[in-house]
């Protein structure tokens, strides 16, 4: 967090470049939703590719314990270089499409609770699980646009209007995910992906199995 404001101040600060805290306008707008989905679709296929490569076993092996992990080989200040990297060419890639999306860019927008969000997003949905990611990322933004009816005024059957209280819906937010944290500690998904074995089983339905009939 501290990292993402200092990088927010420098980008504020460079005005030659970024035109400081006026921002960026005028972007080029890619209207097509399919552009963005394809481009979410093509990322998670990668990042599912790394998990499974060598690479994405070092990443778990330094992140369950640095010592084994060192003590196997791996060099673990470039499996964590590596790692940086590539979320941060993510990271680069979605700001590109964000700015495509919204035709602009400033520096107010990378405030901290949008830092705050997307840490969220990772920590809710299992620091160890790429579909949790996706999940609680769709969540979370479902949650947080739906809770913007209670930083409004609010008629009740045209007889009582209840002002709008600036800020609630963070309020709010935040106890839903302190009450989903007493209850999910490693986030939705944990370390797990998503199969249809794990979904059956959470449904409780077991394929192929049938009650045996006793004569």
């Amino acid at each position: 967090l501290g990292f993402a404001e200092i990088i927010r101040i420098i980008v504020t600060n460079t005005i030659t470049i970024t035109n400081g805290s006026l921002g960026l306008k005028n972007i080029p707008s890619i209207k097509s939703m399919w552009v963005y989905w394809g481009c979410a679709i093509l990322i998670i296929i990668i990042l599912k590719r790394i998990i499974n490569s060598s690479w994405g076993y070092a990443f778990k092996a330094v992140r369950d314990n640095e010592i084994a992990a060192e003590a196997m080989g791996i060099n673990v200040f470039h499996a964590k270089l590596l790692s940086f990297t590539i979320g941060s060419a993510i990271a680069g890639i979605a700001g590109a499409l964000m700015g495509f999306l919204i035709t602009s860019i400033d520096p107010t927008m990378f405030r901290f609770l949008f830092t705050y969000q997307i840490l969220l997003i990772v920590v809710l949905g299992g620091m160890g699980s790429l579909t949790g990611s996706v999940i609680a990322g769709v969540f979370i933004t479902i949650i947080m646009e739906w809770l913007r009816v209670v930083e409004q005024d609010m008629n009740v059957f045209g007889l009582l209007t209840i002002p709008g209280l600036p800020g609630m819906r963070m309020v709010i937010f935040s106890i839903g995910l302190l009450m989903i944290i007493l209850f999910y500690r490693q986030g939705i998904m944990g370390t797990r992906e998503f199969n249809w074995d794990w979904l059956l089983d959470k449904l409780k339905i077991r394929r192929g199995s049938k009650r045996g009939v006793s004569l």
